[in-house]
């Protein structure tokens, strides 16, 4: 089954979404804003895409600027930072069995189905 870390005010999720419905493939939808990742399921989802945690960050957002930019911060603390402040998670993220990925451009959900 496909889970999609879904983002409804956001237009690339949005199309991200839509894109899966089409496919036609179970999937799950899980509105992260609401039901935030707890520590462990967002590092199984850190490990699946394969990336740094600071990857995941939406880096131009208020919150990160403010309160996080420029600091040193560890691979933990950063996961802590995307806990606390979920909109900083970028997004869509497209689960599958074990491979991931972060649906921008929307062409790379396309391969990924």
């Amino acid at each position: 089954m496909i889970t999609i870390y879904h983002n409804p005010r956001c237009g690339k999720s949005r199309e991200g979404l839509a894109l899966i419905q089409q496919s036609g493939k179970p999937f799950e939808v899980v509105k992260y804003l609401e039901d935030v990742p707890t520590l462990e399921e967002l590092t199984l989802i850190i490990n699946k895409l394969k990336l740094k945690p600071l990857e995941l960050v939406r880096q131009k957002e208020a919150i990160w600027i403010e309160n996080y930019k420029g600091k040193t911060l560890t691979d933990f603390e950063i996961m802590e930072a995307l806990i606390a402040h979920p909109v900083l998670i970028e997004r869509p993220i497209i689960i599958e069995g074990n491979k991931a990925i972060i649906g921008r451009p929307t062409t790379k959900i396309i391969e990924f189905l």
